[in-house]
């Protein structure tokens, strides 16, 4: 019998290869998307394996194979079906999707190259002939895989790898350190559609909602998206105002997987961190603040916390890490008022909780919060929001500013006047906003894609004039560094050797212009 384990990311490759439609949920099934994890059925398993060579993120393993802190994915995978009877594995039919006559010579734009980006493309290149560009404003791919996924869940980002060999198709030109917007240097929409017959947005949600509290602006205040970015190494992100010899307490506002993701990083041993593909920049800090406590805000109950049960089991993998939860909103309140115990470390999640200010002169000194109607005052250094993101404007594309997405009715995007622009697609959060992991992702780009090639079929596309020069000519006009896939490649690999003499997976560049030089070296 094989088992799926944490590190799934519900891409759904393993659904369709199964032999016995032993996997559940599955992508037409309830609870696709907000399920934790995928769910092979024992009794159905017939321990073929082909799940375990589809898995992107190698998290299937052979139910004896399991190492002791998996053990307890046998009893995870069983349950699933113990609670939904409803749902039945077994032999089925195969169905061919309908593949219809497209006009030859179709040239399309993918902007960005996250999850939604890569599983676009793949639906692209399988379905049709077109010939695609893909532009990234970094110089290195993977979108939120590469920048927002935690350094210590390697296992998730190995859904890159099977992006990479899309990018190795001869009818695939990469073009990244590409920025679209209207300002000097960008590329502006209007040009894309000028020179391609469609363009796939695919730019995700990287800019923070604000709680709207007095001393929001505080030095020590700060968003988890702008915190993950930081010690994630994207380029030009500077680091938060960590405070040394403070309280050693951070406060976290929300109880998403985002924010539990950085109260492992804020609370995890310097030593462990230092075996991960952390950013440099964050590990020297982290070791100086050497983070004892994180406090994690929920306005609601446990029951109703935004974290899948994955993520809040992977809290107590950390070692020396002691978990406290406070769900009684009538019950005695822990003692959060003075300097975190330094020869402990833990995360307290403290439920029926709400930030009411940010307290502090020159920086944060603590976070005033009602707990259960009673207010009180959490002495920390540092505040982080983790309440929600939205998508950033781009210049030249409409805009909806009060959702925080690109307007569109089922991807196709929508003019100011909301009419429909012919060859303009929005994906995955962009699309729909910020919700559902990397299957769900998955789900929405290729239902995009289909409505490409049903536009493409009828006609309803404008088709460019251009030629794929004219857009090369273009580019070099722009941008001195535009960067294809040979730099990219070499980029990757310059990384990984400065790895190796660390002993880590890869040591990220944190300038661009580190990774320009990088993606021009020759090797030797």
């Amino acid at each position: 019998m094989f088992v799926i384990t944490q590190s799934c990311c519900s891409d759904a490759a393993c659904v369709s290869v199964c032999p016995v439609n032993c996997i559940h949920p599955t992508p037409e099934e309830r609870g696709f998307g907000s399920s934790d994890i995928l769910h092979i059925d024992p009794e159905a398993c017939i321990d073929c394996g082909a799940c375990a060579d589809a898995c992107p993120v190698d998290a299937i393993y052979p139910a004896d194979k399991l190492g002791t802190r998996d053990k307890v994915f046998i009893d995870i995978n069983a349950d699933f079906y113990k609670h939904n009877t409803d749902i039945t594995s077994g032999w089925k039919q195969v169905e061919y999707p309908e593949i219809p006559k497209l006009p030859a010579g179709l040239r399309v734009a993918l902007v960005g190259t996250g999850p939604s980006g890569g599983y676009a493309l793949r639906m692209i290149l399988d379905r049709t002939e077109a010939d695609v560009t893909v532009v990234d404003k970094l110089p290195t791919p993977g979108g939120l895989v590469r920048a927002g996924v935690a350094p210590d869940h390697p296992g998730t980002k190995g859904v890159l790898r099977g992006f990479d060999l899309l990018y190795r198709d001869p009818r695939v030109t990469m073009a990244t350190n590409v920025e679209v917007g209207t300002g000097p240097g960008q590329i502006t929409p209007a040009e894309l559609a000028e020179h391609f017959d469609a363009v796939f947005y695919a730019v995700g949600a990287s800019e923070s909602r604000r709680l709207g509290i007095p001393g929001e602006d505080l030095p020590g205040s700060t968003s988890a998206t702008e915190l993950v970015a930081w010690y994630n190494a994207v380029p030009g992100v500077e680091a938060p105002p960590l405070v040394n010899d403070g309280t050693g307490r951070a406060v976290i506002v929300g109880t998403g997987n985002v924010a539990l993701d950085v109260a492992r990083i804020l609370v995890s041993p310097p030593e462990m961190l230092a075996a991960t593909d952390i950013a440099d920049r964050a590990l020297r800090i982290l070791e100086q603040q050497n983070v004892h406590e994180v406090v994690l805000l929920g306005r609601r109950d446990q029951a109703n916390a935004a974290y899948t049960s994955a993520e809040y089991r992977a809290l107590s993998t950390i070692p020396g890490v002691e978990v406290v939860v406070h769900d009684d909103p009538s019950g005695e309140l822990p003692d959060l008022g003075g300097p975190a115990d330094p020869t402990n470390r833990r995360i307290v999640f403290l439920f029926h909780s709400s930030p009411e200010e940010i307290i502090g002169g020159e920086h944060v000194d603590g976070v005033a919060v009602r707990t259960g109607g009673v207010r009180h005052t959490i002495s920390a250094d540092l505040m982080v929001r983790s309440i929600g993101y939205r998508s950033t404007p781009i210049g030249g594309l409409p805009f909806d500013h009060d959702r925080g997405v690109f307007p569109n009715v089922e991807g196709r995007m929508l003019d100011e006047g909301g009419q429909i622009v012919p060859g303009a697609y929005v994906l995955g959060w962009a699309k729909r906003g910020p919700s559902g992991g990397i299957g769900a992702n998955k789900i929405c780009a290729e239902a995009t894609v289909e409505d490409f090639i049903r536009d493409a079929a009828d006609g309803r596309l404008t088709r460019t004039a251009r030629t794929a020069r004219e857009f090369t000519t273009l580019l070099r006009k722009r941008s001195r560094h535009v960067i294809g896939y040979r730099g990219v490649r070499a980029i990757d690999a310059s990384e990984r050797r400065r790895g190796v003499l660390q002993g880590r997976p890869r040591v990220k560049y944190t300038e661009v212009s580190e990774m320009v030089g990088a993606a021009g070296r020759r090797r030797r």
